[in-house]
C-alpha cells in the first residue's frame, strides 16, 4: 500500500522543489518507487519530478478540477511505494473565492487526500519563531495534519540548536536540518525554475541534492510519517475532448508549458499527437487536422522565430484550411509582432492581430474561468474552460475578435479575452480543464 506526503512550506522560495526531488531521488536510489505530483498550476516542477523519479508527474488542482478528476490523476500512484505532492506557495495559500473542489491551496489536496504535510521552515533571520510558525501552520485548519518539519538554510550548529528547542517544546518532529549548499540550488528566471530539459546537469544536480538530504535528513523517520494510502476508485476520468484526431504540437524551448495530464487525456481519448519545433524551423505535420502552440518563452528567442520562414510560412498554410490555437507564448507567437526585453521588435506570424511588448514588464498571474463566444479547437460556444495565467507581456494591440469572456478567480472581468481571426484561435490562459 502506498504511503502518501505532502512537501509544503510557510511561502514559496523556501526549498519545496529542492526536498521533493532529493526525497524522490533518495528512494528511489533505495530501491523504492516513488509518485510525484503537483498541486496548483505549476506547469515546470512536473518535468522535474519525472527527471528525479523516472514517472511521469501530473498536476492537481482543487480550483479547476473536480474531485473525481483528482482521484483519477493521483490513482497512477497506485503501483508506488511513496507518493509526494509538491505543493505551491505557502501551505494555505489559494484564492479568496472557492473553485470546484476548493481554493486551489496545497493544504485542499492534503486534506482531500488525507496525506500528513512535511514542512520545510527556513529559519534565517529567526530562530524561536520558526516554531512559533509551524505550530501556526499545524493548528490553523481541522483536517490537515502536519507531520512534521525539515530545516533548510541553517545557518550554524547554534542556530539549528536553537529552532530545534524551539520545535521540540511545541511537539514538533525535526526530521533533519540542512545547511545552506549553493551545489543544490535550482537556476531560476522570471516564469520560475529554469526548465528539466534545459539543464544538461540536471541528473547530477538531483543526486548531489538526495546525497545531501540523506546526509543531513531521517529518511526513514520522514518515511515513516506518511499515511498508508489505499486510492479510491475515480468516478470519472479527465472527460476531455482532444482538439482534434490528429494534433501538431510545437514542442521546443520556447514551447513547452502545457499540463501534463492534458497530453494524457488527448491520448487516452484516441487522439495522436505529432511533434515539431519552430526552433529547428519546422512546420506542422501536414497530415495533422489541428496545431497547437503552447505557452513558454518565446521572448527569449523572438529573433529566432521571426528568421525561420519555413516554420512561419507552414503555420500560415495550416491555418488556411485547418485550425490553430496558441495558449499564452503560443498566442504571441500567432500575433503580428513581439517586443522583446531589449525593445526590438520581431515580427511573428501574423494569423493573428496581437501585439504585445516585454520592454515594460507586467506581471499577470492568476486563475481564469472563460465563457468562449466563438469556438476553439475541441470546445463550442458557452463551453466554460478553467485555467491559469502567468506572463509578463503587455498587450499594444487586441483587435480581433474576442475569443470568451474571461473572468478572474473573483468574477472579475479582465481585458485578456483571447482572440479570433478565421481558423486561428489563442488565449493568455493555460487550459487545465473543462467546467462541468
Amino acid at each position: 500500500m502506498p504511503a502518501g506526503l505532502v512537501i509544503s512550506a510557510p511561502a514559496s522560495g523556501v526549498g519545496k522543489t529542492t526536498l521533493t526531488l532529493a526525497l524522490a531521488r533518495a528512494w528511489r536510489n533505495r530501491g523504492l518507487h516513488v509518485q510525484c505530483f503537483k498541486s496548483g498550476p505549476d506547469y515546470i516542477d512536473p518535468a522535474f519530478h519525472a527527471a528525479a523519479t523516472g514517472r511521469a508527474s501530473v498536476n492537481v488542482d482543487s480550483w479547476a478540477m473536480d474531485r473525481g478528476t483528482i482521484a483519477h490523476l493521483v490513482g497512477r500512484g497506485t503501483d508506488a511505494d511513496v507518493v509526494l505532492a509538491e505543493g505551491s506557495m505557502g501551505l494555505f495559500d489559494g484564492v479568496a473565492a472557492r473553485g470546484v473542489s476548493g481554493t486551489g491551496a496545497t493544504a485542499d489536496i492534503a486534506e482531500m487526500l488525507g496525506w500528513p504535510v512535511l514542512l520545510v521552515i527556513d529559519p534565517s533571520g529567526q530562530a524561536q519563531t520558526a516554531a512559533a510558525i509551524a505550530a501556526g501552520l499545524r493548528d490553523y485548519r481541522a483536517g490537515v495534519r502536519l507531520a512534521g518539519v525539515v530545516l533548510n538554510r541553517v545557518a550554524s550548529p547554534r542556530h539549528e540548536d536553537l529552532v530545534r528547542r524551539a520545535l521540540n517544546d511545541a511537539g514538533i518532529a525535526v526530521f533533519g536540518a540542512l545547511p545552506r549548499h549553493a551545489e543544490i540550488s535550482l537556476p531560476k528566471r522570471h516564469l520560475g525554475l529554469v526548465q528539466a530539459e534545459e539543464q544538461a546537469e540536471i541528473g547530477k544536480l538531483i543526486d548531489e541534492a538526495a546525497r545531501f538530504v540523506a546526509e543531513h535528513v531521517d529518511l526513514d523517520a520522514v518515511l515513516g510519517s506518511a499515511a498508508s494510502w489505499s486510492p479510491q476508485p475515480a468516478a470519472n476520468g479527465m472527460n476531455v475532448t482532444p482538439p482534434g484526431q490528429r494534433i501538431a504540437l510545437a514542442r521546443d524551448a520556447a514551447f513547452s508549458f502545457i499540463y501534463p495530464h492534458m497530453l494524457e487525456a488527448w491520448r487516452a481519448a484516441g487522439a495522436e499527437i505529432s511533434i515539431f519545433s519552430p526552433l529547428a524551423d519546422e512546420a506542422p505535420d501536414a497530415s495533422a487536422d489541428v496545431c497547437w502552440l503552447p505557452g513558454g518563452y518565446p521572448e527569449l528567442h523572438a529573433g529566432t522565430i521571426a528568421a525561420n520562414a519555413r516554420f512561419r510560412g507552414g503555420l500560415r498554410a495550416f491555418a488556411d484550411t485547418r485550425p490553430v490555437h496558441g495558449e499564452c507564448g503560443g498566442y504571441m507567437v500567432l500575433g503580428t509582432a513581439l517586443t522583446d526585453a531589449d525593445g526590438i521588435r520581431h515580427e511573428m506570424t501574423g494569423l493573428l492581430g496581437l501585439e504585445t511588448s516585454f520592454a515594460k514588464r507586467r506581471m499577470h498571474l492568476g486563475y481564469r474561468l472563460a465563457a468562449l463566444a466563438a469556438p476553439m479547437p475541441g470546445h463550442q460556444i458557452g463551453a466554460r474552460l478553467r485555467g491559469h495565467e502567468f506572463h509578463y507581456s503587455t498587450i499594444v494591440a487586441q483587435p480581433d475578435t474576442p475569443l470568451a469572456v474571461v473572468h478572474d478567480a473573483t468574477g472579475a472581468v479582465i481585458a485578456e479575452t483571447g482572440s479570433r481571426r478565421g481558423l486561428a484561435t489563442g488565449t493568455f490562459f493555460h487550459l487545465i480543464a473543462e467546467d462541468r
